[in-house]
């Protein structure tokens, strides 16, 4: 149960409002008010210099969630007075604010200033909020998941009241859970102007009813039928393929895995096809992790497209040659 209840948190998002039952599209105010807090004021942030590197510096991130504890993440930004950009990570479920640290270190490089955070489960103690029990505790996850998306409205609270921060290009990328969260947010918050989702999972039914993973097939057969239902149907509104119609004017780029192990190739396409325009695909010999650097340099030259900045394929490569002298 522990290893199906990690893969459910890397490949499901989650949430309580019924987009699809609306007669007309819904507003941005009506996506984006399981979310709301009060964001009149930018969380007041701790800030602790980690290490500096290549013009880069790293800084401990502290700040109070709206939902209750204290948030904990990075922060990185580039040396200089700018204005540069700003990048919003999130991570993939049972992982942390760690996942795309050397990434984000890499866009500040080329003029990007970046936040990371880790979603309340994940946190350290005492602020960590525990998940639920398997499939039994449906709203305990929901609440938790609602609190991870309501975090990273803070984040970028905090990315825009930064004078360094220029607010028209504001960037997000997320990996699995994070691609979900991603969907969520272009939908939600007009500040990001583009986002990354990469291994993003279409629906709960994609999983649940069909995939063709053993895990997700040993806890469909090991899970009562009410309670599965209860499950999905709190989730089901929360769908990422129900909000990526509403990103537009943000584009939206999606990494996708020729093996992916959670769901079907045709739920992806039908993900993809539903997206708002502009928009892109790219699809990648690799499992649900997307973990070759061709998806790495794919989107780090989107991203500089679409946030103006420096050229970022320079970077790495003098990185990777520094490395191997």
């Amino acid at each position: 149960m522990a290893l199906v209840k990690l893969l459910m948190l890397a490949l499901v998002g989650l949430c309580t409002v019924d987009l699809a039952a609306a007669a007309q599209p819904p507003t941005n105010e009506e996506l984006a008010r399981p979310f709301a807090y009060d964001a009149t004021q930018p969380p007041q942030a701790k800030l602790t210099p980690l290490f500096e590197r290549d013009g880069v510096t790293a800084y401990d991130l502290q700040y109070p969630s709206p939902k209750g504890g204290t948030v904990t993440g990075y922060l990185v930004v580039p040396a200089g007075k700018g204005p540069f950009a700003g990048l919003l990570f999130g991570h993939w479920g049972p992982g942390n604010r760690t996942e795309f640290l050397p990434e984000a270190m890499l866009y500040a490089a080329a003029g990007a200033v970046g936040v990371m955070i880790d979603y309340p489960w994940v946190r350290p103690a005492p602020w960590r909020v525990p998940q639920g029990r398997g499939l039994a505790e449906a709203e305990k996850d929901r609440d938790s998941w609602i609190a991870a998306v309501v975090d990273l409205r803070c984040a970028l609270d905090l990315l825009c009241a930064r004078r360094d921060v220029d607010t028209r290009r504001i960037g997000y990328v997320g990996h699995s859970y994070g691609a979900q969260w991603g969907a969520i947010l272009t939908a939600v918050d007009r500040r990001i102007k583009a986002a990354v989702l990469v291994g993003g999972v279409p629906s709960v039914e994609a999983l649940f009813d069909a995939s063709a993973d053993p895990n997700f097939i040993a806890l469909r057969q090991a899970t009562p039928k009410e309670e599965l239902d209860h499950y999905l149907e709190l989730n089901r509104p929360f769908d990422g393929i129900r909000y990526v119609p509403y990103a537009a004017p943000a584009p939206l780029f999606f990494q996708f895995a020729c093996y992916e192990q959670g769901f079907s190739e045709a739920a992806m396409k039908g993900y993809f096809e539903v997206a708002s325009e502009p928009k892109l695909v790219r699809w990648y010999e690799t499992a649900h992790d997307l973990n070759d650097l061709q998806t790495l340099g794919d989107r780090a030259t989107w991203l500089q497209q679409k946030l103006r900045l420096r050229p970022v394929q320079p970077i790495l490569r003098q990185r990777l040659e520094s490395d191997l002298k």
